[in-house]
């Protein structure tokens, strides 16, 4: 809800709803001259059945009554013109005046600051909530039995916004494509293809894991694969990678250091390594990593970044 909070009071978005809103005012000017016009001929309709009623001589009485309903008919039509004319005025909202040049750009840089005040510590739920009821008149979830919510969001003014949010289960049976996945990975065990490989496949086909909203999880091809009864033909080892990097127990056995170490100065934020894909933390198997680690270790240092020397090619992990 707060993406699309945001995104509908971005400056891009600002501008395209003053344009919006300018093309409609020229809409309903259009509209209400119109209306105006018909409503003049209809008063001079009605004037001019007056007129020839007043103008016939009464004892021609069938001319008389003829013009007589035809007067009354255009003061009829004349009544429903000017009813219309006024519930238009009374339904259209009312006119603003229109910013000042430095007003509107203080509008624009404030709401091109709002992410930032969204997400700062000192702006609590209340805040938020607050914001949120300036421009939202509700939201209406439906949850559904699987694994996509629709989310609609009325907008004040009445516009709708439908978003479709993917959402945790606790099963592959409640996955949309769940019967999907399910055949398509049973069809790639069967080959011999190894459990990792077999959720990357799938990953790159737009299936997920149940736990999981953005891959597939080999813990999750594992388990369908053994509830099948189908054994696991020659799998890669846990790590597999080239021979230029060295994984955290490498690293710990080349400094004879617990490899626990590593993991905790990692949790800490003391050592920065971004983690592969697979969940390997992979080091560059070359003296300076190796000794920069080592000052870390013996507190010569506080801190060490490796995030910028960090290979592209990523290892192989199997669960």
């Amino acid at each position: 809800m707060a993406d699309a909070f945001l995104a509908a009071l971005a400056p891009g978005e600002l501008d395209a709803l003053a344009r919006a809103r300018q093309a409609q005012q020229q809409v309903n000017k259009a509209l209400r001259a119109g209306a105006e016009r018909e409503l003049e001929r209809k008063r001079y309709a009605a004037a001019l059945a007056e007129r020839q009623f007043n103008r016939v001589d009464p004892d021609n009485r069938l001319v008389a009554s003829e013009l007589e309903r035809r007067w009354e008919a255009a003061l009829s039509e004349l009544r429903a013109a000017e009813d219309a004319v006024a519930q238009r005025a009374s339904t259209e909202p009312a006119k603003r005046s229109g910013f000042s040049k430095d007003l509107n750009n203080k509008v624009v840089a404030l709401f091109d600051s709002l992410p930032q005040i969204w997400a700062n510590d000192a702006t609590t739920d209340a805040h938020r909530k607050a914001l949120l009821r300036c421009l939202v008149e509700k939201v209406v979830l439906d949850r559904g039995e699987r694994d996509v919510a629709l989310a609609r969001i009325v907008w004040r003014g009445g516009a709708v916004t439908d978003l479709h949010v993917k959402m945790k289960v606790n099963s592959v049976a409640k996955l949309t494509r769940g019967e999907e996945l399910r055949a398509r990975l049973l069809e790639l065990a069967l080959t011999g293809v190894p459990d990792d490989q077999i959720a990357e496949i799938l990953t790159r086909e737009g299936h997920h894991s149940p736990n999981c909203e953005d891959k597939v999880l080999p813990i999750t091809v594992q388990r369908l694969r053994l509830a099948a009864g189908i054994k696991a033909k020659a799998q890669r080892n846990r790590w597999t990678h080239e021979p230029t990097l060295l994984s955290a127990v490498q690293l710990a056995a080349r400094l004879d250091i617990p490899v626990n170490w590593i993991y905790v100065q990692i949790r800490r934020k003391r050592l920065l390594i971004d983690q592969q894909s697979t969940g390997a933390y992979l080091f560059q198997n070359s003296p300076a990593i190796v000794n920069a680690v080592r000052d870390l270790r013996n507190r010569t240092i506080n801190h060490l970044d490796l995030r910028i020397i960090q290979p592209h090619q990523e290892g192989h992990q199997h669960a």
